[in-house]
C-alpha cells in the first residue's frame, strides 16, 4: 500500500534499531532473557530518563549497547560498582545490571558480594549459560559438575556456586530464579525487582549451544526440554536448598523478598546523628 510504514515492534521505543541484528548466536537465550527484562522496564512506567542499564564483559553484556537508554558497557567484572556508583551519585535513578555468571561472579564476585551486603539500589539480572560463552566455552563459577568444556575437556572437577543461596548470604533483599522459557514468570519477577527497594537478584538459565551444548552434546531443543521437564517451581524455597541440577532437577521460583534499610539509608543515618 502507498503511503505504508512497517509496523513497529511493541519494543521499539527501548531498542537502538539500528544496531540490530544483533550479535548473539542462533539458539541463544540471551534475547529472550533481554525481552523480558524490556517488557518489565516498560510496565513498570519508569522514566526512560531516570533508567540507566549497566553490563559487563561478555555475551549478555552487550545487551547494554541494544538499549535506548543511558547505558554502559563496563570493563570486565565492574558492572556492579560503576552501578553502584550511579545509584549513589543520582538517588531517583532505576539502574539495572544485565551481565552473565562470568562477569558477575568470577573476577566481578567481589563486587557482588559487597553490593548485596550493602544492600544496594540496584537490580541484577543474571544470565547463567554455564561456560564463558564468548570467548570460547572454558569452564566459569556456574559450569555443573562433570560438564565438559574448552578447559575441562575430560569433565568439570569442581562444584559450582549456588547463586540463589550466595546472594541470600550476603544479604540480597528479592532473590529469584528462572529459565528463559519460563518468560511470564521471569518477567514479573523482573517488574517486581525494578519496584523492590534493594538488592534485588534474578538468576536467568539460558542455552548455550555454541558453547556449553556442543561441548557436551547438547542440541538445543535437548537443553530446553531439560529446563521444561526437570523444573520444579518451589516460591518461597529456602535458597539453601535450591538446587540446580540438569539430571535431578532445577528449582525455580521467587525464594526471598524483604524489606532492610539500603545503604543510603544507613548512610543518611549516620551522617545525619
Amino acid at each position: 500500500m502507498n503511503g505504508s510504514t512497517s509496523p513497529k515492534h511493541p519494543l521499539d521505543s527501548l531498542l537502538r534499531t539500528d544496531r540490530i541484528p544483533h550479535i548473539w548466536c542462533p539458539g541463544c537465550g540471551i534475547g529472550t532473557v533481554f525481552s523480558s527484562s524490556l517488557i518489565a522496564i516498560s510496565s513498570t512506567g519508569t522514566d526512560p530518563m531516570k533508567t540507566a542499564v549497566v553490563s559487563g564483559i561478555g555475551c549478555s553484556g552487550r545487551g547494554a549497547g541494544y538499549v535506548k537508554l543511558d547505558s554502559y558497557h563496563t570493563t570486565h567484572g565492574r558492572a556492579i560498582p560503576f552501578a553502584t556508583g550511579m545509584k549513589l551519585a543520582n538517588p531517583e535513578l532505576t539502574v539495572v545490571v544485565f551481565s552473565g555468571d562470568g562477569d558477575l561472579f568470577a573476577i566481578g564476585g567481589n563486587h557482588f558480594i559487597h553490593a548485596a551486603r550493602r544492600n544496594m539500589d540496584l537490580t541484577v539480572i543474571c544470565v547463567n549459560n554455564l561456560n564463558y560463552g564468548m570467548t570460547g566455552g572454558q569452564a566459569a563459577a556456574t559450569t555443573p559438575h562433570r560438564a565438559k568444556t574448552s578447559t575441562t575437556p575430560m569433565g568439570n572437577p569442581e562444584g559450582p556456586f549456588n547463586l540463589p543461596l550466595l546472594a541470600y548470604a550476603c544479604g540480597a533483599t528479592y532473590i529469584a530464579r528462572w529459565t528463559m522459557l519460563h518468560t511470564r514468570d521471569l518477567t514479573q519477577s523482573i517488574t517486581e525487582a525494578l519496584t523492590h527497594t534493594g538488592f534485588s537478584f534474578i538468576e536467568v538459565l539460558a542455552p548455550c549451544p555454541t558453547g556449553f551444548g556442543r561441548k557436551n552434546k547438547l542440541k538445543n531443543s535437548d537443553l530446553l526440554r531439560i529446563y521444561q521437564e526437570k523444573a520444579i517451581v518451589k516460591n518461597g524455597a529456602n535458597p539453601a536448598e535450591t538446587i540446580l541440577d540438569l539430571e535431578q532437577g532445577i528449582t525455580l521460583g521467587k525464594f526471598v523478598e524483604f524489606d532492610r534499610p539500603t545503604f543510603a539509608d544507613n548512610y543518611r543515618a549516620v551522617n545525619c546523628d
